[in-house]
């Protein structure tokens, strides 16, 4: 059965490049749909009435319209204005890193509504934190759940054993190794009690998180290394993350 020419998208701009002499092309991530490239006609114009809706970050309401290669956004009604929060160096930095990790996550036209919810909870949250890439850790971690891809927090990738007051990052293998599975001969780093607790909290369900969503200073690196194992390569917005300089949180 040939779809409908003509439907409706409810979702969020994660990037933009331009086409031609007027258009532009759109990253967008959609309830409905997923990830999906479209086009922006005449954005570029000065009289465009779409311009200020379509900024990078914003929710919107879209009509969309099929073509043979790229689907045309034909009417685009703002839900979220997000683009004076992300001004500041480091939101827009983690906005930016944001978008970048569910672009290369997600499959095109694979719709997970969690993923949806995530991603518009992180970027309302931004311009409510004090240090926005306090934010990421517990990102990485609820991405890779809804996905189906988060590591085990609870035992050993290796022999699936439970992991006691000791463990250490195996980031090419996956997540978390005793000492039983260790490899001496491989630099890896101790993670203590603390750090499975607090790594636990992270990757938990939004509804049994409970308080703790900060990252400890190890945690938080690991959790790096397990999205850029991944992902298969580091994030270009890396750079503008390792920009900010040190937190003062």
């Amino acid at each position: 059965m040939t779809p409908p020419r003509s439907y409706k998208a409810r979702g969020v701009v994660l990037r933009s490049r331009p086409l031609g002499e007027a258009d532009r092309i759109l990253t967008l991530f959609t309830a409905e749909h997923g990830r999906i490239d479209a086009v922006a006609k005449g954005i570029r114009r000065a009289r465009s009435r779409m311009g200020g809706q379509l900024q990078f970050g914003n929710e919107c309401a879209f009509g969309m319209h099929r073509g043979r290669s790229l689907d045309v956004i034909a009417t685009a009604d703002l839900v979220t204005a997000r683009w004076e929060r992300l001004v500041q160096p480091a939101s827009f930095a983690v906005a930016s890193l944001l978008a970048e990790l569910v672009v290369g996550f997600c499959e095109p036209d694979l719709a997970v509504d969690e993923v949806y919810v995530l991603l518009n909870g992180a970027l309302d949250a931004l311009g409510r934190v004090a240090d926005p890439r306090s934010l990421l850790p517990r990102f990485g971690m609820r991405l890779l759940d809804a996905l189906g891809t988060a590591p085990p927090v609870d035992r050993c990738v290796r022999c699936m054993q439970p992991l006691a007051t000791r463990a250490y990052l195996d980031a090419e293998g996956g997540g978390m190794i005793d000492e039983a599975c260790r490899e001496p001969w491989r630099d890896m780093p101790l993670w203590d009690g603390d750090d499975l607790a607090n790594l636990r909290a992270l990757a938990a369900p939004r509804d049994r998180a409970g308080a703790v969503l900060v990252a400890r200073p190890q945690v938080a690196r690991g959790v790096e290394a397990l999205l850029m194992h991944q992902l298969g390569r580091r994030p270009k917005a890396s750079a503008l993350i390792g920009g900010l300089g040190e937190t003062t949180a």
